[in-house]
């Protein structure tokens, strides 16, 4: 893989770790939406699961703690999983690391994908648990498969780096552009970059490579804009010097 995607890729690793930290306080800035958006099932089947979401934004958050840990006991993943991250952050309680990744894992063993994804970051970090690349290479592959964007991400980066699993550039880029259609724009960016040079089983395609750069770059990425002009450049370039 060309050094451009490699330097991307070091610059992927501290993206994602901004977003871990946001993952391991999730219940912070609103973030708690995202994970209540992603499960459908306990949000459509569980009141009272909805009722400690509201809690908890209006800022009751003994309230909060107390519908999530009895809507948990009854098997409630999304309230697993909240239940867990207050845990964790100690809001509403005391830090409580042990209770807190229990409940995590019962929700990530539930198939809960946001669930698996933070599980793999713990792991992936040595977050509460002891640093073990393979055992977050696990828990990413499960939430990936279920679509969910910002574990396709961390699994690209993982076969790129060979951390967890063998470097292998050709199942990076798979991941790469998956989580990139999702809308991930730093998975744009190295997509179009894979799409720029070609190689690792991917054909070299600058049309494509531009509107995966274009996509980056309108969602605020300074370095895609940059690319996405110097590729205009060249295609016109290269469009004015063909035989009319």
């Amino acid at each position: 893989m060309n050094g451009r995607v490699q330097g991307v890729a070091g610059q992927v690793a501290v993206q994602v770790a901004a977003h871990v930290a946001v993952a391991v306080a999730l219940l912070a800035s609103g973030a708690l939406d995202a994970a209540y958006a992603q499960d459908r099932v306990a949000k459509s089947n569980d009141p009272q699961t909805q009722s400690a979401v509201a809690d908890y934004n209006a800022g009751n958050l003994g309230a909060a703690l107390t519908e999530f840990r009895q809507a948990a006991e009854r098997g409630s993943r999304l309230a697993e999983f909240n239940y867990a991250m207050m845990l964790l952050n100690g809001e509403g309680t005391p830090v409580n690391v042990e209770e807190g990744k229990k409940w995590l894992r019962k929700a990530a063993d539930a198939n809960m994908s946001h669930a698996q994804y933070v599980y793999g970051k713990m792991y992936d970090d040595g977050e509460f648990v002891a640093r073990d690349p393979v055992e977050a290479h696990r828990w990413f592959m499960k939430a990936a498969e279920q679509g969910h964007v910002q574990a396709e991400l961390a699994l690209a980066n993982q076969f790129l780096d060979g951390r967890g699993t063998e470097r292998d550039n050709k199942q990076a880029f798979i991941w790469y552009k998956k989580a990139a259609q999702g809308g991930d724009m730093t998975a744009q960016y190295v997509t179009g970059s894979f799409y720029e040079r070609g190689g690792d089983g991917v054909d070299q395609n600058l049309n494509v490579a531009r509107a995966y750069y274009a996509a980056a770059a309108a969602q605020g990425d300074p370095a895609a804009r940059l690319k996405y002009q110097q590729l205009s450049a060249q295609l016109r370039d290269q469009k004015e010097m063909k035989p009319q």
